[in-house]
Order: structure tokens, then sequence, then C-alpha cells
């Protein structure tokens, strides 16, 4: 599996430089951003002649996400899978999701019908409780075959999951088989 953090957003350009919430809702991309995501999806397709094909993309409902794996679908053309177990830990402005309504008219074809209206936490998540969730992740995994998997997520997600801080437009192979990490550090 390859796990890949979103590009750029309104909320890392600013967070970045001033170290606090600029209230942004759902950000979109930067400029930067979309440069990210178009230079992920020629890399990756490189990785895929290499190895295992990407076969199949999940993603966060957010939109820097759903930004992000518009040019790996378009490139690879696989089909994409909107999961809102591989989100964001919910803990800023930029949290705060656009309703299943607007993503279904912002994105037709993408396939929302699992949402509820309001998919995101209402109140702040844990640490404990993303790192529960990282775990239903790969537990639902388990038996899959889900090394063609490309997976657009985000830095607390992707930290929870593997312990590792991946910086915007990166990318990482994962195992799902591998065991949790011992210790998480909570820093960006």
């Amino acid at each position: 599996m390859i796990l890949l953090r979103h590009g750029e957003s309104e909320f890392n350009q600013h967070f970045s430089a001033t170290r606090r919430d600029p209230g942004i809702r759902d950000p979109a991309l930067t400029g930067r951003g979309h440069a990210q995501a178009k230079a992920a999806a020629a890399a990756l397709a490189g990785v895929s002649k290499e190895g295992a094909p990407i076969g199949r993309i999940v993603v966060s409902p957010y939109r820097r996400a759903l930004e992000t794996a518009a040019p790996l679908a378009a490139s690879l053309g696989v089909p994409v899978a909107v999961h809102t177990l591989v989100r964001e830990r919910f803990a800023f402005t930029c949290d705060i999701g656009s309703p299943k309504s607007a993503l279904e008219r912002n994105w037709p074809e993408h396939d929302f019908s699992h949402l509820p209206e309001i998919w995101w936490p209402a109140e702040t998540e844990s640490h404990a409780e993303v790192i529960a969730r990282a775990a239903r992740f790969r537990a639902e995994v388990a038996g899959e075959d889900a090394e063609e998997w490309l997976v657009v997520s985000h830095w607390g997600f992707i930290l929870a999951l593997t312990g590792r801080s991946v910086p915007n437009g990166e990318w990482l192979r994962y195992d799902p088989a591998e065991p949790p990490p011992a210790e998480i550090i909570w820093k960006p």
C-alpha cells in the first residue's frame, strides 16, 4: 500500500507561517499543492509500472485530499473510493468538512452515498481516538490485497497509522500487517 499525504492546502500555508488556525473550513489546495499532486501522479505512475500496479485509490472526503487524488485518478485510470476512516484528526477549523450534498455536487464522479450529510466529528478527536481509527482501518484492510492501494490521506492519520510524519505531497510504502507504532510524537 502507498500512503500519500495531500498537497499543501490553504490551511497548511497559513498555519506553517503563523502557527495559528486561520479559520478556513475544508480548504482547497494552493498552487503549490496542485503542483505537488501532479508531481505525485507522475511519480506514482512510474512506481506502478515497476511493481504492483495501483489498482485502487482510497481517499479522505476532505477537499484537499479529493483535489490531490484527481490527477492521480486521471493518470492511473483507477477507481476512487471515498472513506472517512482515512480522514484527518478533527482538531482545527480546516477539519470541518463539506456536507455530503456539496461533495456530490462538486465531485459527481465519486460515490458519497455511504456518507451521512455531516460526516466529520462534532468535537476534537483525542490522539487515542485517531490511533483507534487507524487500528480500525488496519483491521479493515487485513486480508485484502491492499498492495495495489493508494491511500490519499492526512498528516495525523498517517502518523497514527505508521508513526511517521509525512510532508505535504509526499508518500511512503506501508504494509498494513506491520505492528502499530510503539510511540507516536504528535508534532507537525
